[in-house]
């Protein structure tokens, strides 16, 4: 096994401050940090014109409402050109007649996707990413995903894990495998002894 070089940087993990940075995007320049104090679902995606990422763009502008409503913030990005964008998501208004509403991001110099970790430092292209960075209102990455470049991201998915995240922020409560906004929630373990036999997994209703 090749151990990685020294200099190299490591991925983002949970837990990391989010790179800022400068873009062109297909609504005007921004800066992440200008959306400090919102959630942001941070997504890269292989390239434009393809049959997955279309997919994945028109799930995402039908469900934007729902994100707003969680005060959550979509920017979408590849290493394709603005004008590539801006082609991309007219075509995908005259096909399919939805709008995307969110940033797309260009980044031809692949600097952002370096930044993130999106990208191996040989690659020359980003046509095997697929990465979804959960960013939350002070800038630290909460949650990320990985898929490959045939399997489309569940738009769901990231809607749950927005919730889940938001909803466990304050280190009240945890959220249990498939949970959804009014299940129960977790309660933080109790020490061995201080609770009855179910002390590492006790509920609470959450209505």
């Amino acid at each position: 096994m090749e151990m990685m070089e020294a200099n190299m940087p490591r991925s983002l993990r949970i837990g990391d401050a989010a790179p800022n940075f400068t873009a062109r995007t297909t609504q005007g320049e921004i800066a992440l940090d200008q959306y400090r104090g919102r959630w942001i679902v941070f997504f890269s995606h292989p390239a434009d014109f393809t049959p997955v990422c279309t997919s994945e763009f028109v799930a995402l502008a039908k469900a934007a409402p729902q994100f707003e409503e969680l005060d959550c913030v979509l920017l979408g990005l590849s290493v394709d050109s603005l004008y590539s964008h801006v082609a991309w998501l007219r075509a995908i208004h005259d096909v399919f007649d939805v709008e995307v509403p969110f940033p797309v991001i260009e980044d031809p110099s692949m600097a952002v996707g370096y930044a993130y970790g999106m990208l191996d430092e040989q690659a020359g292209d980003a046509s095997t990413v697929r990465a979804t960075y959960f960013i939350d209102p002070k800038g630290i990455i909460r949650a990320l995903s990985w898929y490959p470049m045939n399997v489309g991201r569940s738009v769901d998915e990231m809607l749950r894990t927005v919730r889940a995240l938001q909803r466990s922020a304050d280190g009240e409560a945890y959220t249990p495998a498939d949970w959804q906004p009014g299940d129960d929630v977790l309660l933080p373990p109790a020490l061995p002894g201080n609770a009855g036999a179910d002390w590492f997994h006790q509920t609470k209703a959450d209505r």
